[in-house]
């Protein structure tokens, strides 16, 4: 009964700090490596692939480059799954961050991903962000995974739509 509240309790957390929600993907060497340094966003989970290029080429697929938010309230919503491919292990706490992709890449939003354990090479989770959060519609963004020490670990361009 005691770690049914616990549970409860770090869902509520990780609801409370920016709808982020991390966890740790099994994916093998070769498809890591094909991947390295690239966040990945698809509209839900990653798929399974018969073989490592299989599993390759379904991820391509599935990636997606612009993402439709959905208006609640007069605010566009945006809420996507990612798989961020580490560049460098180590981090507890990250931040992804939106930066403008144009000559200025001015920073416009964040969120912290927090929880993550230090040995992972392959992070994976759900995000919500909203136009409240400082993203607008129709905006070409570079979205970065950001160490404490201002480290990019993994990146991708995404527009919202």
């Amino acid at each position: 009964m005691n770690s049914r509240r616990m549970m409860s309790a770090a869902v509520v957390t990780a609801v409370a700090l920016g709808w982020a929600v991390v966890a740790t993907a099994d994916v093998s060497r070769n498809v890591i490596a094909a991947f390295r340094g690239d966040l990945v966003i698809t509209k839900s989970e990653l798929p399974d692939g018969k073989s490592d290029k299989d599993t390759i080429a379904k991820i391509k697929a599935e990636r997606v480059k612009e993402l439709v938010g959905e208006a609640k309230d007069d605010v566009v919503h945006w809420h996507f799954h990612y798989t961020a491919f580490l560049t460098k292990t180590g981090a507890t706490q990250l931040k992804m961050e939106f930066h403008t992709n144009d000559k200025d890449k001015k920073f416009a939003a964040d969120t912290r991903l927090d929880g993550i354990d230090p040995k992972t090479s392959v992070l994976s989770g759900e995000i919500s962000i909203n136009e409240d959060e400082g993203l607008s519609k129709g905006k070409s963004y570079i979205v970065k995974l950001v160490t404490d020490k201002n480290v990019v670990v993994a990146s991708t361009p995404l527009v919202m739509k």
